[in-house]
């Protein structure tokens, strides 16, 4: 069932082209999350074959994903506050909390948007707790777009150098899944340690 999924999301992209790479992004960025690799990675191949231009795949797959993080930014404003205030209290959560979260997203959601996009199964999800939190949009926007640029460009590379390659793919994708998990672990912990000298 998943290889027909993945066969069907390469054969999209290949028959759909840029528009396909945007939308299949935007879904995969929003409410129908999936491994962008299987979007990214044969996109970067078809460029390598000369099929498609490298950096239109690259910003397809960027404004994709924005666009489909701010699905779920605008259904988190939209749906989950009400709904979090009005059953959160069968959980203990208050609206106090729920401000609680807001005031953190005002003064830290710049870092946690940007590391979120980076790290494996949140990168879906840090759009919901922005939208709740109403973070400030141009910044959501510009935070969202350079987390999932990074991740865009290093899948992409991958398909355009390695793309016939499934095995070395993995290995790689291990590899640099791990570095970026520790480079955003260390980033969050510089950086509450420069907010904790400047207060």
């Amino acid at each position: 069932m998943i290889a027909e999924i993945i066969e069907w999301i390469v054969n999209t992209v290949s028959s759909l082209g840029y528009p396909g790479v945007f939308i299949l992004m935007l879904l995969e960025s929003s409410f129908v999350p999936f491994p962008s690799e299987v979007i990214m990675v044969p996109a970067g191949y078809l460029a390598s074959k000369g099929e498609m231009q490298i950096i239109i795949v690259v910003l397809c797959g960027i404004f994709g994903s924005l666009f489909g993080a701010l699905i779920n930014y605008y259904l988190a404003i939209w749906l989950g506050r009400p709904f979090l205030l009005h059953y959160g209290k069968y959980v203990m959560f208050n609206e106090i909390h729920l401000q609680k979260m807001e005031i953190f997203f005002h003064r830290h959601g710049h870092i946690s948007t940007f590391t979120g996009r980076l790290i494996p199964m949140v990168r879906q999800y840090i759009s919901i707790p922005a939208g709740l939190a109403r973070m400030n949009l141009p910044k959501f926007c510009f935070y969202t777009s350079l987390g999932a640029g990074i991740w865009v460009i290093i899948l992409t590379v991958l398909g355009y150098f390695i793309g016939e390659n499934e095995a070395l793919i993995k290995e790689y994708l291990r590899d640099i899944i791990v570095t970026l998990f520790v480079a955003c672990t260390i980033g969050v912990v510089i950086y509450w340690q420069l907010q904790r000298r400047s207060n």
